[in-house]
């Protein structure tokens, strides 16, 4: 009988296989976080070692330094091929927008932008139900309009794992192999697997990244945890 982390992952190593085989142009949304880090290790096991589609960061030149070490290392030691994608200036973007929000903003129109250029029909992301009350809506193959909207109020059914697979023309379809798993899941799991994670996310002189993101505007938390051992006993008490 397989444990909850091995559920997990033959769920999500279906949903991936799934798109691989019913979508003809997929590509991989990476972050550099541990979501997508733990996304990225199942599609390599997923096809063995090797991922068969694009990796792509749309890169807002404001991460980390340790980010962008991080990215370059492994996607030579994995073999990926790697996409960059440029985002607009920040004062194209709405200057009414919170600081945080005009940089959203700046990311969703370079993803735009590079899904335009690449021709996806289908893009993973590695977000969770967990993350926001919203995602809670979230279909495992999310459908977007020509846009790149998302309409949560029109969303298909997904029963017994049968998906939506045919996205209209021009628009594509978001895939989310970990919206089943909450934060402590990508934590076991990546301890479990021994998955590559940043060092930001350990803490240094009592502070530590429990997500990481533009480094203008990503606060770190008060945390003397070290090591992923700390980090689980950390979520569990909270």
């Amino acid at each position: 009988m397989l444990d909850h982390l091995q559920t997990l992952e033959s769920q999500s190593i279906y949903i991936i296989r799934e798109a691989y085989n019913r979508l003809e142009r997929l590509g991989m949304l990476w972050s550099l976080g541990k979501d997508s880090n733990v996304m990225l290790w199942l599609c390599r096991k997923a096809f063995y070692g090797h991922v068969p589609f694009p990796v792509v960061h749309v890169d807002t030149e404001k991460k980390f330094a340790e980010m962008y070490e991080f990215r370059d290392r492994y996607a030579k030691e994995w073999g990926l091929n790697l996409v960059v994608g440029d985002c607009p200036p920040i004062e194209d973007m709405d200057a009414t927008l919170p600081p945080a929000a005009r940089s959203a903003a700046r990311k969703t129109a370079g993803l735009k932008s590079l899904l335009a250029r690449e021709g996806f029909t289908g893009v993973f992301a590695g977000i969770r139900r967990d993350e926001e009350s919203t995602r809670a809506k979230e279909r495992v193959f999310s459908p977007r309009g020509e846009a790149g909207q998302w309409h949560f109020r029109d969303q298909p059914p997904e029963f017994w794992d049968q998906f939506m697979t045919q996205p209209p023309p021009g628009t594509h379809i978001r895939i989310h192999p970990l919206l089943h798993w909450t934060e402590i899941d990508v934590w076991r799991y990546t301890e479990r697997e021994a998955i590559p994670v940043n060092s930001l996310y350990f803490s240094r002189g009592g502070k530590r990244y429990r997500s990481l993101g533009e480094k203008n505007i990503t606060a770190p938390v008060a945390s003397e945890a070290s090591t992923i051992a700390e980090i689980i006993a950390e979520l569990e008490t909270t």
